[in-house]
């Protein structure tokens, strides 16, 4: 693994190391590796600890919070029938937000150890998206390799990475606040909690999906298809095929994905 002059040595913490690649890093990290053993991101046991996250944590910490407020919105006077439509709009914008932050965010080049190298993609986020963003982390550090394999590299380096392929629920807790804001700022008091519900059960549905098609073996054609079209996002054209729950911001937006032998 010889980048620039730099060996990145797969037996040490990886995090500090993958910023020296360079230009290189976006060829390095699209390299996965298939492993039931996920690697050592830092050397510190107790960061280490931070990076893990068992798969049944994302439902056991945010489906009672999305069904809190939906009852705020019950409780602030709404009927289930008015309440039932928003619980599904939430689930549908979140589909495309889901989109947005795989390809725009998760997929972003980068170069730099840290720091912006370039700006040009900023120009084509929306200004909700630089708000995202900024309280992720803060968009300079994004820019850089290293930031860039801890959010989202190290599961394209390491697919079967099982305890770092679902959202740490501190940085989803951290997400929350704008999309919660968001929301609050273009609905009323009594809508803006089913909405925000239905998108945070849009997430849940969304992070639990990821998991099942890496590491479950589906028997329905539907969610086979599914696993196949995710899988080959990572082992055939990760930049094509970002939708994971569904394909459909994919056709709308020209990123789907084809069959080997559609390409030919």
């Amino acid at each position: 693994m010889v980048a620039q002059g730099f060996s990145v040595d797969l037996n040490k913490a990886l995090v500090f190391q993958v910023g020296h690649l360079g230009e290189t890093y976006e060829e390095w990290v699209h390299q996965p590796i298939v492993t039931k053993k996920g690697p050592r991101f830092f050397h510190s046991d107790f960061w280490e600890f931070l990076t893990l996250t068992v798969w049944w944590a994302v439902p056991v910490i945010w489906l009672p919070v999305s069904v809190w407020c939906i009852s705020m919105s019950v409780s602030r006077g709404l009927s289930l029938p008015e309440i039932v439509p928003l619980i599904a709009l939430g689930i549908f914008i979140w589909t495309l937000i889901e989109y947005t932050l795989h390809r725009f965010l998760f997929h972003i080049k980068t170069k730099s150890y840290w720091l912006v190298t370039h700006t040009h993609t900023l120009s084509i986020m929306s200004h909700f998206m630089y708000i995202v963003l900024m309280l992720m982390l803060l968009w300079n550090n994004f820019r850089g390799n290293t930031a860039h394999y801890l959010i989202h590299g190290c599961h394209h380096k390491h697919p079967m990475d099982h305890l770092r392929l679902v959202f740490p629920p501190a940085a989803t807790a951290v997400l929350c606040f704008p999309f919660w804001n968001l929301v609050k700022l273009f609905t009323t008091p009594s809508v803006t909690p089913a909405l925000f519900g239905g998108g945070m059960l849009g997430y849940v549905m969304y992070d639990v999906t990821h998991y099942y098609l890496h590491h479950a073996h589906p028997t329905r054609a539907v969610t086979k298809n599914l696993k196949k079209y995710h899988l080959s996002h990572h082992f055939r054209i990760h930049d094509k095929g970002f939708g994971v729950t569904s394909s459909l911001w994919d056709i709308v937006f020209g990123t789907l994905t084809k069959s080997p032998k559609r390409e030919q």
